[in-house]
């Protein structure tokens, strides 16, 4: 399978694990949506040396994941490309702070290492929680919380609408680049002289198609809006949820739970 082949295969995979009837899928998805903007609110106001702090916030993702029934090793393998690119933004701070913080044994780890740990740490949680917020909601349900805490109209149909037709933009592509490797069957990719033709019969395709999508979304009465039928009823769980976790989460933020808790062992 090509890479955008198996890029198309992923995306189906995400949106299909996120409707499914599970306990954590059904809860409202306003109450997850706003439990994952608050958990990444705590999480990144930690402070850059409050190593062992952040380490308790990792509870959270790990019962999302045992309680949703998630593969983290296939979380891992989605945010491939992501995780790289944020875990690299604290490379640089052991060679501006070198102060002496802290010693494990007969080595002293400076404050640009625990603040290189840290950084990395807040990152990687932060790209999870955004990661177990769509692999538990679809980006129906997402839309429908952002307009229920009144998020403006139209940036909620953008984001809609990116997201569905990138999965049109892909397929485009595929069958473009397929097209191209059977009537080249001995090159290797796409040779330069035609990837201006490539790209332009590639967005005249996804345009036309997008374009009878969104005729089909109006005739379903898509009018830009959630209709009354997209309303959802929130029971008692879906309170208990975010209550429950907000209080676990702001005393995980106001005490250090992880000292204690080795203080009590040592």
């Amino acid at each position: 399978m090509s890479k955008i082949g198996q890029a198309i295969s992923e995306i189906q995979t995400l949106e299909s694990v996120s409707k499914e009837d599970t306990w954590l899928n059904r809860i409202h998805p306003l109450s997850k949506l706003i439990l994952t903007v608050f958990y990444i609110a705590v999480t990144v106001s930690f402070h850059k040396y409050d190593l062992f702090g952040l380490f308790a916030m990792i509870l959270y993702p790990a019962v999302v994941f045992m309680v949703g029934e998630l593969s983290f090793k296939d979380a891992l393998r989605r945010l491939r490309i992501v995780l790289p690119l944020v875990l690299i933004m604290g490379v640089l701070n052991p060679f501006f702070d070198r102060t002496p913080l802290l010693k494990l044994g007969n080595i002293a780890v400076s404050g640009g290492v625990v603040s290189m740990v840290t950084l990395m740490i807040k990152a990687v949680l932060t790209v999870l929680a955004g990661y177990l917020l769509i692999a538990t909601t679809s980006i129906e349900k997402i839309c429908y919380a952002l307009r229920l805490i009144h998020v403006p109209k139209i940036f909620v149909t953008v984001v809609l609408l990116i997201y569905r037709y990138i999965s049109v933009l892909l397929s485009e592509a595929h069958r473009i680049t397929e097209a191209y490797s059977l009537r080249a069957p001995r090159q290797k990719g796409v040779h330069y002289k035609v990837w201006g033709s490539l790209l332009g019969q590639m967005l005249i395709r996804s345009m036309d198609r997008a374009g009878v999508i969104y005729e089909s979304m109006q005739l379903r009465g898509f009018s830009g809006d959630f209709g009354p039928g997209k309303k959802e009823k929130a029971k008692t769980s879906d309170f208990l949820w975010p209550v429950i976790w907000c209080g676990i989460i702001i005393l995980f933020r106001l005490f250090p739970v992880i000292r204690l808790l080795g203080s009590l062992f040592v």
